[in-house]
């Protein structure tokens, strides 16, 4: 249905116009109207249309790579969507869907070069607009990127932090106590052996010095391991609450669209009740 100028002044984006130009872009647009769970467009439609929010409540999906609906954006009142596929002229990227019974203007590129050059700063609300959309999409995937934790710490460990594990890793194993078992049997038998010439005879002070010397260093790189192995444990534990949230999500999902399932088949039933009290 054709669009009045007393909507377009509503709405932020051509608030600028003077009567005389909101008069001729109220003559281009169009307002569409779309009753609850309406489909505006969906993945794979030509893109030669935006649309400008004006009342109710739109969501824009898409679907990743393991089929599952990923809430993209909700424009709010005078916000765009649909606007970076209209302007490259591709197919949308995504699915549109009225949430509640919705008001949009729908324009094309020649309603927006028509704009431009009546109103050139108004391109600067447009950036604004598709600003916003990329840092969505940046949130977006930085939020369900897969990210495997040990290789995020290992990228970001330091030369002493990778010998601390390599110190941790070996000292708590069988390699290091049976040779350290062997060392110090060979140490003691040869000392033993030779009696007054040995160089560390019984009690052996000068190897309790060295053990010392030994447990003093191992015990804070072991810490220092330690301190590394509880990062991972927070970053394992960061990531499954991450998954368990989406997981929670797609079953809220799933529960949603099986009770507009169960709506429509009410619907069904009622107009096949009418119908057959109709036929009597």
């Amino acid at each position: 249905m054709p669009c009045s100028p007393e909507t377009l002044k509503h709405v932020p984006l051509f608030a600028l116009l003077d009567d005389e130009e909101t008069a001729v872009l109220a003559g281009q647009v169009e307002v569409k109207k779309f009753a609850p769970r309406q489909r505006i467009y969906k993945i794979g439609d030509p893109g030669g249309r935006a649309y400008v929010m004006v009342s109710g409540r739109v969501r824009i999906t898409t679907v990743d790579q393991d089929h599952q609906e990923v809430i993209v954006d909700e424009p709010s009142y005078g916000e765009f969507f649909g606007f970076a596929s209209m302007l490259d002229q591709t197919p949308h990227q995504t699915d549109a869907i009225a949430v509640e019974e919705t008001i949009c203007l729908e324009v094309d590129r020649h309603d927006i070069s028509v704009l431009l050059e009546r109103k050139p700063m108004a391109g600067m609300d447009m950036l604004s607009v598709l600003g916003k959309q990329f840092h969505a999409s940046q949130q977006l995937v930085r939020v369900r990127a897969n990210r495997h934790p040990n290789e995020i710490i290992e990228a970001d460990a330091t030369f002493g932090e990778r010998i601390a594990d390599t110190v941790a890793r070996f000292g708590g194993s069988w390699t290091f106590i049976i040779t350290f078992a062997v060392i110090l049997s060979i140490y003691t038998l040869v000392n033993t052996s030779l009696g007054r010439r040995a160089w560390d005879p019984y009690p052996f002070i000068l190897l309790n010095l060295f053990l010392s010397m030994l447990a003093a260093i191992q015990a804070p790189v072991i810490m220092m391991s330690q301190n590394r192995q509880d990062t991972k444990d927070r970053l394992r534990g960061e990531l499954d609450f991450d998954v368990n949230r989406r997981a929670a999500a797609d079953i809220q999902g799933l529960a949603r669209k099986l009770n507009l399932l169960g709506e429509k088949i009410g619907d069904v039933e009622d107009l096949l009740r009418e119908k057959v009290s109709g036929n009597r």
